[in-house]
Parts: structure tokens; sequence; C-alpha cells
């Protein structure tokens, strides 16, 4: 069952508070390896509208943020023609870890350790309102993507498949 109480703060809603921007808060059994579909499941969200945060690097290993429905997977080559790059791939755990500042599977695109471009995938931007990691493992924050993703300096991209 979703657990709607307030959680202890994390550097990524310190951010969003400090940037003046609403959200609420949604905690769930956080299960290793069942990703954006088991929040989506549990809190009774579509997919669709759960936002996955992923940490890439390029062919010179800078890493970059990705932010994509969880029913969806990113095209790294179409990622990697429409930002310039010759090719984009997964950071490792160890590395995504390193450059986030959060474990994965509780990566916030918000206050990362390092400073890292961020792309959105566009249809996101469609949504009335989204879920995305709030710093913690089990842990999402519901927020309204037309406010929260340009604070971030996101640059929308269609890399979805």
């Amino acid at each position: 069952m979703a657990k709607k109480d307030h959680s202890s703060e994390t550097p990524a809603t310190a951010w969003l508070r400090q940037a003046g921007l609403a959200f609420g808060e949604h905690r769930y059994e956080y299960v290793e390896h069942g990703g954006a579909q088991r929040g989506a499941s549990e809190l009774g969200w579509d997919p669709f509208a759960v936002v996955k945060t992923l940490v890439m690097q390029d062919q010179d290993a800078k890493p970059l943020l990705v932010l994509m429905h969880g029913n969806r997977t990113v095209s790294t080559k179409n990622l990697a023609r429409q930002i310039g790059a010759k090719s984009v791939q997964p950071c490792t755990p160890e590395a995504a870890n390193r450059h986030s500042g959060y474990l994965v599977g509780g990566t916030s695109p918000f206050a990362t350790r390092k400073t890292m471009p961020v792309y959105v995938e566009s249809t996101i931007f469609d949504l009335p309102r989204i879920l995305i990691n709030g710093g913690r493992r089990g842990y999402l924050l519901e927020l309204d993507p037309q406010q929260c993703l340009p604070a971030l300096g996101a640059q929308s991209v269609e890399c979805a498949q």
C-alpha cells in the first residue's frame, strides 16, 4: 500500500523548496530491479507518467542525465545524434552513483553531486503531472513538468523507443 506521509528532506526536496516549486510526496515499497513500473503499479499511476532518471555518458565519458517515461527505453543512437555526440551509453551503477550522489534506483535529477546536462523526452512536457524520483529509493515526487523541468535547464529530445 502506498504511503503518503511526509518523508525526511533529501537534497532533491531541498532544491525544489529553494526553487519555490510545489511537489507532492509518494512512498512505495522499493524492490531491487523493480523500476518505474513497480512504483507506478503500487501507486496506481500510468507508467508513462512515472519518469525515470538515467545517468549516461558520451564517448568521452562525460556524464549526462536522461529523463524518460517509465515504460519506454532510450534509443542511445537517436539521443547521440540529437545532442551532437558520437555515442551515448549508460554509466555503470558505480559511476552513476558517483556522478549523481544518489544510489541507482533513487536517482533524482535535482541537486546532483555533479552538474550534468539534462535531456528530457519531449512528450513528458505534455503530461499534466509526473512522478519522478525524490532522491531515495521508494520515494517519488509529484510535480508539474512544465515548471520543474525548465528549472533544471532540461533540453527536449526525442529518443524514446
